[in-house]
């Protein structure tokens, strides 16, 4: 071999470019997840899942600058463009939603190591996600409260991770195990799931004090009175002897899941509605509504715990069903 024919010639500017990406990405993630990557990627997932920055402030209980920060981070780790943020709004890369699902996966993966520790040691830690309906009575020291209470003073490892949503959406988040546990309003007879009856809640039917029936006397309210009031729509989930007779001739001009958007329906003096007796009564003290109907008309909800039995989740399930059952 001849000198001239080891002489190398200097690179291309393509090819140094090609060489410095090469360098970039030699210098990102290698496969090895640390504890500040599972951080990183649990903020990822909330802002996914919130689709955004600012409304994961909460969530998180961090800045949107600090947010960002953290994304930014992630990206350079991973050495990926994750999503696209700015004026024209949040969204996630092709990238991004890879990330996402194997964000999930691994998540996932934790969760059961976890659990099936927790078996082994008989000590609870890992995360409890349960999910209740938007419609479920917070006020006071309700069964629920109580057994989150003594749930998390007992089992101070577990990260209690709570979600409100619609019922549907409680019962779609236990079918596809995002959910840990519900709390329904519906018992449910299909294999994969299992439910427990916990309690009841009482509805009666209420008006504001503007509304005309509330200058009426009680007992001049009758049935076909009421069958002529707008009246908000009530879940099929509740039901009275009395209802279940003239509920296919009342007016309904309204719906509201959400027990507080139903009070501030009923609190507009426009509509009649049913609400938990224990949110009302505060509300009657106050002067602001009246209860109009007889008790014949109440109504009773009944609430059951919902969940997809799972042997990295028994445990967890089990304890907190205890408790919860004796909370009531």
């Amino acid at each position: 071999m001849t000198a001239s024919s080891m002489t190398l010639s200097s690179p291309s500017p393509s090819s140094t470019k090609r060489m410095a990406a090469g360098r970039r990405r030699g210098g990102g993630f290698r496969g090895q997840v640390a504890e500040v990557d599972l951080r990183l990627l649990r903020v990822f997932r909330t802002v996914a899942e919130r689709g955004g920055f600012a409304a994961a402030e909460i969530a998180l209980g961090k800045s949107k600058s600090s947010i960002s920060i953290d994304i930014s981070a992630l990206e350079n780790r991973l050495n990926i463009k994750l999503c696209q943020r700015g004026r024209s709004g949040f969204a996630l890369t092709g990238e991004g939603r890879m990330v996402l699902e194997a964000t999930e996966e691994l998540l996932a993966d934790i969760e059961r190591f976890q659990q099936r520790i927790n078996t082994a040691s008989g000590i609870l830690s890992g995360r409890f996600s349960l999910y209740m309906p938007d419609n479920i009575l917070i006020h006071g020291e309700t069964a629920v409260i109580r057994a989150i209470k003594t749930f998390t003073a007992r089992h101070p490892s577990v990260f209690m991770n709570m979600h409100s949503a619609s019922p549907r959406e409680v019962e779609l988040a236990v079918l596809d195990g995002r959910a840990t546990a519900g709390i329904v309003l519906h018992g449910h007879h299909r294999p994969e799931l299992q439910s427990t009856a916990l309690f009841t809640e009482s509805l009666g039917l209420y008006c504001a004090v503007s509304h005309p029936l509330a200058q009426m006397d009680k007992d001049d309210i009758t049935f076909d009175v009421l069958t002529q009031q707008r009246m908000i729509e009530v879940s099929s989930a509740v039901s009275s002897p009395a209802w279940d007779r003239i509920k296919g001739h009342m007016t309904f001009c309204a719906g509201a899941e959400n027990v507080d958007a139903r009070a501030l329906l009923i609190l507009s003096g426009n509509y009649i509605g049913f609400l938990p007796e224990a949110y009302a009564r505060p509300l009657v003290a106050d002067g602001l509504l009246r209860h109009i109907a007889p008790d014949s008309l109440r109504l009773m909800t009944s609430f059951h715990f919902l969940v997809r039995p799972s042997p990295d989740t028994g445990m967890m399930i089990e304890t907190f069903r205890t408790i919860l059952e004796d909370s009531y």
